[in-house]
């Protein structure tokens, strides 16, 4: 009898301070956020919430390592947990093969040695029996899947889901049965179709249905996520192509269908596409949207929509029009201090979750251990720099962004370059080019330089200043504190590179009438032909 009073009393106590935290949190002013909630380019979000976590997945295509997790705990703030690919192993063009077609002053055609614009293809991020789900498709390649234990890795390696060049969007589901099912897309957007998979999810049962085709009402369907929600199933879909479509939700008693649609989520409010993402619900079961809107340089930005559900459909956003500010999730934590990661002062012994090489990098070419403290970067002989190996980028954040960088030049050997780049479709650069025995100051732009004045110190400091305009004022410094000089003009970023926003990034290479294949030398022996990146600095308007 003592216990049960014991329990009681405890019971009493706890519900007593909940009853006055919750008239605290009643009493406290509402939070609110402003859009986009991810001023870079994640795009294609998925989300889902284990536990007081969101986690969230986005598009990476080229880039190496491949699949970004970002984390957070208030659906606002994120930050990057790691990586589901740490390479791209899919095909030996994502080594770059050449000879290459592609060069600085084009953006297509690509070629059959590289990849830009192929690599993870609208992943999706699922959370069943303990582990983490993740999916995507390359076009060239398949649909693949990887599992985690924990979002931040490691990840198992991929495995072949569906083998074969034209699909997209691919989406796990196990329903309450334990039936596990596979949505997709093809590229090409549409149509819809379905899979029953094994239970494990590594295998397919059948050769797919198509449950969904309506170019008429539906056109460019893709994107596909598959929810369950009071006995309906839902398909949340994107139509109407990147730049302008709306969002559009599609629901039936089964997961075969058929499917009834309604548009939920219309351009407006600034937005000419709020487009293709993830919904998700806090624990206290509010509603919330995470998509993307194609903002040109900048990339595939994320923005955050409320939704409310009536008559079992989700109404998004203001009455279907996308929100500019909303007062915050009421999620059971915060996390204010999450940040996206950006600067590197090259001083941990590895790169910064931040980073990742333009396909995958040439190990033998780069090392954060041969001198410590530093990066070095060593240049392989290329045409163009699209073809130049290890350029190390990382997502460019907006409205407007100051990227500077202290790079050391005694390794620079006869016609290389190294510098500073928005890396994307035409390539503006500042940078060092080494000829005659001299360093220059040199500005480029869709692979035509211009020489500036030479270079005596041995060392020279890069800086970038992205304007909310997107356009790039390119300055230079000859010791850390400046001053800082203007060269070169203000220069347009490209609209789209690729699936993919400009890009800060550091490169070198040496420039060639032949462009050169992977090393095979071993990691870590690097004598010539380098350049030394002290740190990399990153300031963000907010």
């Amino acid at each position: 009898m003592a216990m049960r009073i014991g329990r009681k009393a405890a019971l009493a106590g706890l519900l007593a301070g909940a009853c006055v935290a919750l008239s605290a949190m009643a009493e406290a002013p509402a939070q609110r956020y402003t859009n986009p909630v991810i001023h870079a380019d994640y795009s294609d979000p998925d989300v889902i919430r284990v536990g007081e976590e969101y986690y969230l997945v986005a598009s990476s295509f080229h880039f190496s390592p491949g699949l970004p997790v970002l984390q957070s705990k208030d659906l606002v703030h994120w930050k990057i947990a790691g990586h589901v690919l740490p390479a791209l192993p899919f095909h030996p063009s994502y080594d770059m093969v050449p000879p290459y077609t592609l060069t600085d002053s084009i953006s297509k055609p690509v070629g059959s040695g590289m990849r830009y614009a192929g690599g993870v293809w609208a992943p999706a991020i699922r959370y069943h029996n303990a582990r983490f789900y993740v999916y995507w498709a390359t076009p060239d390649e398949g649909i693949f899947m990887s599992t985690a234990e924990h979002p931040g890795g490691p990840w198992s390696a991929p495995v072949t889901v569906l083998a074969g060049a034209g699909y997209e969007d691919p989406c796990p589901f196990w329903d309450d049965d334990g039936k596990a099912w596979l949505v997709h897309s093809k590229v090409g957007a549409g149509p819809i179709i379905l899979h029953a998979m094994t239970p494990d999810g590594t295998k397919l049962l059948d050769a797919g249905t198509t449950i969904i085709e309506d170019k008429v009402n539906l056109p460019v369907l893709e994107g596909p996520k598959v929810y369950k929600r009071d006995g309906w199933y839902y398909i949340f879909a994107p139509i109407g192509g990147v730049g302008t479509g709306p969002q559009a939700v599609l629901r039936a008693r089964t997961i075969q269908g058929p499917y009834e649609h309604r548009t939920v989520l219309h351009p407006g409010n600034g937005l000419a596409g709020p487009h293709q993402g993830g919904y998700v619900e806090t624990p206290s079961g509010e509603g919330w949207f995470i998509h993307f809107n194609s903002t040109g340089a900048f990339g595939r930005i994320a923005h955050l929509q409320p939704v409310a559900w009536k008559d079992g459909w989700p109404v998004m956003g203001d009455a279907g029009l996308p929100v500019r500010d909303h007062a915050a999730p009421r999620t059971a934590a915060r996390s204010p201090d999450y940040r996206l990661q950006d600067s590197d002062e090259f001083s941990t012994g590895a790169l910064g979750l931040q980073w990742s090489w333009n396909h995958n990098p040439d190990p033998a070419r780069w090392s954060l251990a041969q001198r410590p403290g530093f990066l070095r970067i060593e240049g392989n002989r290329a045409r163009h720099l699209v073809g130049a190996r290890n350029t190390l980028t990382q997502i460019l954040q907006g409205p407007a962004a100051e990227i500077t960088t202290r790079i050391e030049l005694g390794g620079m050997a006869e016609g290389q370059r190294a510098g500073l780049a928005l890396f994307g479709v035409r390539v503006p650069w500042i940078g060092v080019v080494r000829e005659g025995g001299v360093n220059y100051l040199t500005y480029a732009n869709a692979g035509r330089e211009l020489r500036g004045p030479a270079l005596a110190a041995g060392a020279v400091v890069l800086r970038a200043s992205v304007r909310a305009d997107q356009t790039v004022q390119f300055s230079h410094a000859l010791q850390e504190g400046g001053p800082f000089r203007e060269f070169g003009p203000a220069t347009e970023l490209a609209k789209f590179s690729w699936w993919k926003g400009s890009r800060p990034a550091v490169f070198t290479y040496l420039r060639s009438d032949s462009d050169e294949a992977k090393a095979s030398a071993p990691p870590g022996q690097i004598q010539r032909n380098y350049i030394d990146v002290d740190w990399f600095r990153v300031k963000v308007a907010r």
